[in-house]
């Protein structure tokens, strides 16, 4: 079996480029069977209000349960206070199997890592090169499993990449994607050093040719065990253990998370006197 696990869809409402405009998977399909994917994980295009574009998700993977997998997107700053609600519906009613965060959008909360781990979904989370993020999250909540996708960096920033590496060699809670890692030999280190087991495949689909993203998993010449590992293996192992119902404390641990707004680097942008 062949599983995507990085695929977007559905309509943004924003007309900035096509990642919050359209994310038709009518051409992604057909390639994606011609290449011989099996499953496909599904998450919105950017919008201005998560709750209606992961309902939309929800009605693409209800249409064919047999094909697509479902992960609620949310966003740090704007869903603050509802993040639990959100995943909830998502979860319990959807029948999804992850959260996915973009730095984009704000940085990564503890009210979202709290509402994964009360629910022990995967977070799938965008750093777009904040490699440093990781190290504090997979410290401060071990339990929760993190995907950090294009190896740190879709903008192909190869020292976030190399960093991101160490990162999943240290923390058992680390994973990564393949889905644009366009510098081969970086991709190839990681399986070499963190092992086959730390690598999910995926695609950035719609808008990355599904074919083309799986000749680099084809090319690296594993193991048929450990191909099949990054294929689908770790997907499934990493969402085994999702929970239908929260776990007992989580309202009163969410709350106890929740802050109205983000916190920021009390130093930046100071100029310190030279010694």
């Amino acid at each position: 079996m062949i599983i995507d696990s990085h695929c977007h869809a559905g309509k943004g409402d924003g007309l900035t480029g096509p990642w919050d405009t359209d994310a038709s998977l009518r051409k992604y399909l057909h390639r994606a069977s011609s290449a011989g994917i099996n499953r496909t994980v599904l998450f919105p295009a950017f919008h201005s209000d998560y709750a209606v574009a992961n309902r939309a998700v929800a009605r693409i993977v209800a249409s064919h349960p047999d094909r697509f997998y479902g992960f609620a997107f949310v966003h740090p700053e704007r869903d603050r206070g509802r993040v639990f609600a959100m995943v909830k519906v998502a979860v319990e009613q959807y029948g999804f199997r992850g959260i996915k965060v973009h730095r984009h959008d704000g940085r990564i909360t503890r009210e979202i890592c709290e509402v994964a781990r009360a629910f022990s979904l995967p977070v799938l989370y965008d750093v777009m090169g904040e490699v440093s993020t990781v190290e504090l999250i997979a410290q401060e909540y071990p339990d929760v499993t993190f995907i950090i996708p294009h190896l740190g960096s879709f903008a192909d920033d190869w020292r976030a990449q190399l960093a991101l590496i160490d990162h999943l060699i240290r923390h058992r809670n680390v994973y990564t994607d393949t889905s644009g890692i366009r510098r081969f030999d970086l991709l190839q280190e990681a399986v070499r050093r963190a092992g086959a087991h730390k690598v999910l495949f995926g695609t950035d689909g719609p808008w990355l040719h599904p074919a083309v993203e799986l000749v680099k998993v084809r090319v690296l010449g594993l193991p048929q065990y450990e191909e099949q590992m990054i294929l689908s293996g770790n997907f499934l192992r990493l969402t085994a253990g999702v929970r239908r119902r929260p776990k007992g404390y989580a309202l009163a641990a969410v709350a106890a998370a929740w802050t109205p707004a983000e916190f920021r680097d009390p130093w930046a942008g100071q100029q310190f006197p030279s010694s």
